[in-house]
């Protein structure tokens, strides 16, 4: 079996729990090629694996030449699947790989805008030359459940699994000394960059109504949100001193570590979201919301809190119940993050899945 994967590796962090799936099916036998960019973080830790690296990731939609340069590594080193993982190498790669004797699996991590009269999706997942769809969650295998044009298709829902070794030597702060917070304060954060399905409203607003008597603050890390519609929700019910923005911070990982409880306030879209997974990694206990894909990510009240989308007042009422649980508790039911992910949203699992796929696109019985 050789796979051919096209995706972008340049940033370690971000690209991670997808990077290691490969170097891990590398390690079970399976041929994987990979391109990337030549300067990516992980093309060493590729290579160190037996990976073969080449230099190339497509810069441009439909490309001729981009197409052509695909469609030869295809051909010249008898590719058996080929695995893409955005944009530019979805389009790139259908069309070069369409032709061959290759299988074309894509990848789906996004719950939003996938709607069968999307012209522009019959270029991608829609296309009837692709075998399959990785989807990242139920949520994101549901939405394409719904459209009638899939009937050929085959989803596999894979999660994007981690490691919570991964994080275990993640710099713990003392974040009220740091921001100056009074001690008994109860630290709550959000790591996010402020767009419209992050909900960030909504969790301002819950904050406006909590109880006086809760010494919460919330730390909101990101790009883009301190607005002046956020701080004018804040400033009309006095609760300003109550938020910290901090914009991006390199140390982002820190402060969760050292947070009390990490809250999403998300809306649409998402599939199990990275920074809620870091959080669990971290044994800090999540309040999510209950959008589809996020929905799995905790089992409620055991590993996390789940509370209603669109609802300030749910999130008030998760957040209450979060304090009220007490310090021992939360360090409990963030333990049972940590297991969670150990045991359910773990990368182990994500290989088996990804090779069971492969192994059913191609209709191999047993190990390859």
């Amino acid at each position: 079996m050789h796979v051919l994967v096209i995706s972008d590796y340049r940033s370690f962090h971000t690209v991670r729990p997808e990077a290691e799936i490969f170097i891990a099916l590398a390690s079970a036998g399976i041929q994987i090629s990979i391109m990337t960019y030549g300067d990516a973080a992980y093309c060493k830790y590729f290579k160190d694996a037996g990976i073969q690296v080449i230099d190339f990731h497509p810069e441009k939609k439909f490309n001729i030449s981009e197409i052509e340069f695909i469609r030869n590594y295809i051909e010249n080193k008898q590719v058996d699947i080929v695995h893409l993982f955005n944009s530019k190498a979805i389009i790139n790669g259908i069309q070069a790989a369409k032709k061959t004797k290759a299988k074309i699996i894509l990848y789906r991590g996004f719950t939003g805008h996938i709607h069968w009269y999307d012209p522009s999706l019959y270029l991608k997942y829609f296309h009837p030359a692709v075998a399959a769809i990785q989807c990242n969650s139920k949520g994101v295998s549901e939405l394409f459940e719904k459209q009638f044009v899939l009937t050929k298709k085959k989803l596999f829902v894979i999660n994007k699994g981690h490691q919570s070794s991964w994080y275990s030597n993640t710099p713990r702060l003392n974040i009220r000394s740091l921001f100056k917070l009074p001690d008994d304060c109860f630290v709550l954060i959000n790591v996010a960059n402020n767009r419209k399905m992050k909900g960030i409203p909504y969790l301002l607003k819950a904050i406006t109504l909590l109880p006086a008597e809760i010494p919460v603050r919330l730390i909101l890390v990101g790009h883009d949100m301190e607005t002046k519609e956020n701080i004018a929700l804040l400033e009309k019910s006095n609760a300003k001193a109550k938020v910290i923005f901090t914009g991006f911070r390199k140390d982002a990982l820190s402060l969760v570590a050292s947070s009390d409880a990490f809250v999403l306030s998300s809306l649409f879209g998402e599939s199990i979201t990275k920074a809620v997974i870091e959080a669990m990694s971290l044994g800090i206990p999540p309040i999510i919301t209950d959008i589809p894909g996020n929905y799995e990510l905790i089992e409620d009240k055991i590993s996390g809190m789940r509370v209603k989308s669109h609802s300030a007042e749910a999130l008030r009422e998760g957040i209450v119940n979060m304090w009220r649980l007490g310090k021992e508790k939360r360090i409990e039911m963030g333990k049972n993050s940590v297991k969670h992910i150990d045991e359910v949203l773990n990368t182990g699992n994500t290989v088996i899945g990804v090779k069971k796929m492969y192994e059913e696109i191609l209709q191999i019985n047993g190990n390859p």
